[in-house]
C-alpha cells in the first residue's frame, strides 16, 4: 500500500469522467476504463520530483515485469489492449539494451508513456500502505520453546493450484488443533503473534535453530472472511485511527496475551504456506511471477490494474520518523496483489525485509497522489460513483510457487516466467 502524484504533458487528452459503475476494467480497442474512478491527464512536468528520481533503477525493475509480459501469447495480447500495449513497450525496452543511465531511462518513460492521475470516486487522493517479508525464529520440531505451528497446504491442493483449503475451519478451530495429525506442520515458532503477522504479510523468513534459513510463501487460505483487526482497537479507543500501525497491533497483542488471542480470532481467515528454494539474498516473488524490488514494487487491485504498469507515487510517509514527513516521489511498478488491495488508487508498497523495514512498512497508512503511466497508444477514462471509505489493513498476497528450477531462472535472468492474468470480460 503506498502513495502517488503527477506531472507530465502528453500527446493525448481526455477529461474527468463521471459515469455509472461497471464490474471491472472495460477494454475496447485501445481504450481502458477504470471503474469507480476519475482520471485526469497530466504532463511529466507536473509530477513533483519526476526529474530527481532514479529512473535507471526504475527501468531495471520494469525489465523484470517485461520478462513476464513478453511470454504472453498473441491471442492474449490481442484480447487485452492495455496489456498488448505494454508488450510493445517492453519490446522497445529490451531493444534499448540491458541497462540505461538515469537520463536515458527517464527519456524512455517519457517517450513511451503518458501520465494519468487516478482518483477514487468522490475523493481527492489515493491510499497507500506498506508490506514486508517478516523474519522469525523457528524449529522443524515442536518443543517447550517452539509451540506454534506454521502449516502447509495439502500436497494435492498445491498440485491442483487450489487457493482454498479447509474452508469449514476458521482461525479459532485451526488454532485449537483441528489440523493436528494431518502432518502439515512445516515448522514451529515461539510467538503466535509472529505467526499471525507472517500470514498477514504473506511470506516469512524462518531462522531455524539449526542455523538454516527457511523461506516460506503464501500458497492458499481457508477462504473465510478477512477482518482487519486494527479497527477493533480503533473502535475501543485503544489506538487512534491516525496512530494505527502494525507495531501498535503487535504491541497490544504481546502486552495482552488473552485479549490478543481473541483479537486475532476475529479474523477468521487463515493462511497456509509452502517452502521455496529462494536463497537469503533473493527477494520474494510477487503475483506477476517476478522478484519484488524494495521501494519499486507495488501490490495493486488485479481486477483493475495490469501487472507491469508503471505508477508514479507522490506522498509524505513516516519513513525517517514516525511522523509522515518524508517525501516519497518515485516510480514503482504493479507486480503484486492482495485481497485487501481494492480500488483504482489503492496500492501496497513492498519495502523488503529486516526489523527496521518492518517498523517502516507497518506504519505506512497515508493518502497521496496515484498516477498511472499509460502506454501512448491507449486512451483512459473513468466511471465514478461513490466509493467506500473504510479501508482495511493488507491481506496476504498470493505468491508464486518457486521451485529449484525457478530459482535458477531468477539467478540467471532476474525473473520467473509466469502465466499472465486471464482476460476479464
Amino acid at each position: 500500500m503506498s502513495a502517488t502524484r503527477l506531472r507530465t504533458s502528453l500527446k493525448f487528452s481526455f477529461a474527468f469522467c463521471l459515469a455509472t459503475a461497471v464490474s471491472g476494467p472495460v477494454l475496447a480497442g485501445s481504450a481502458f476504463k477504470l471503474r469507480n474512478a476519475q482520471v485526469e491527464s497530466l504532463s511529466f512536468a507536473a509530477l513533483d520530483g519526476w526529474v530527481d528520481d532514479d529512473h535507471a533503477a526504475a527501468f531495471d525493475t520494469f525489465l523484470k515485469s517485461c520478462s513476464a509480459i513478453l511470454n504472453a501469447s498473441k491471442a492474449e495480447r490481442a484480447s487485452r489492449p492495455f496489456f498488448g500495449a505494454l508488450f510493445k513497450v517492453c519490446e522497445r525496452a529490451v531493444a534499448a539494451g540491458g541497462q540505461l543511465d538515469r537520463e536515458h531511462a527517464r527519456t524512455f518513460f517519457e517517450d513511451n508513456f503518458k501520465p494519468v492521475r487516478v482518483l477514487p470516486a468522490g475523493q481527492t487522493e489515493g491510499f497507500f500502505t506498506g508490506y514486508y517479508e517478516t523474519e522469525v525464529d523457528g524449529s522443524r520440531f515442536p518443543s517447550d520453546e517452539y509451540t506454534i505451528p506454521i502449516y502447509a497446504a495439502p500436497a494435492e491442493t498445491v498440485r491442483k493450484h487450489q487457493s482454498k483449503v479447509f474452508a469449514d475451519l476458521d482461525r479459532t478451530k485451526i488454532e485449537d488443533g483441528a489440523l493436528a495429525g494431518k502432518d502439515l506442520e512445516i515448522c514451529y515458532v515461539k510467538n503466535p503473534v509472529d505467526a499471525f503477522f507472517a500470514q498477514i504479510q504473506g511470506s516469512t523468513r524462518v531462522k531455524l535453530d539449526t542455523g538454516k534459513l527457511l523461506r516460506l510463501n503464501y500458497v492458499a487460505s481457508n477462504g473465510q472472511p478477512y477482518t482487519p483487526v486494527g479497527k477493533f482497537l480503533i473502535d475501543r479507543g485503544i489506538v487512534s485511527r491516525e496512530e494505527m500501525s502494525m507495531d501498535k497491533i503487535r504491541e497490544f497483542m504481546e502486552s495482552n496475551p488473552d485479549e490478543g488471542r481473541e483479537l486475532r480470532r476475529k479474523n477468521h481467515s487463515f493462511v497456509f504456506f509452502q517452502e521455496t528454494a529462494l536463497n537469503a539474498h533473493d527477494e520474494c516473488i510477487g503475483a506477476q511471477g517476478v522478484p519484488l524490488t524494495p521501494g519499486r514494487s507495488l501490490a495493486v487491485d488485479k481486477k483493475i490494474h495490469v501487472f507491469g504498469t508503471p505508477i508514479w507515487i507522490e506522498a509524505e510517509f513516516p519513513i525517517d520518523s514516525e511522523k509522515p514527513e518524508t517525501k516519497f516521489r518515485h516510480l514503482l511498478f504493479a507486480q503484486d496483489t492482495g485481497s485487501a488491495i481494492v480500488g483504482p488508487a489503492r496500492a501496497d508498497i513492498y519495502f523488503g525485509h529486516g526489523e527496521d523495514i518492518s517498523h517502516v512498512a507497518g506504519r505506512i497508512r497515508q493518502h497521496g497522489q496515484f498516477v498511472m503511466l499509460v502506454p501512448q497508444s491507449v486512451s483512459v477514462s473513468g466511471t465514478a460513483v461513490a466509493a467506500a471509505t473504510d479501508i482495511p489493513l493488507p491481506r496476504p498476497r498470493p505468491r508464486m510457487t518457486v521451485t529449484a528450477a525457478a530459482r535458477a531462472a531468477v539467478e540467471t535472468t532476474g525473473s520467473i516466467s509466469a502465466p499472465m492474468p486471464k482476460p476479464r470480460p
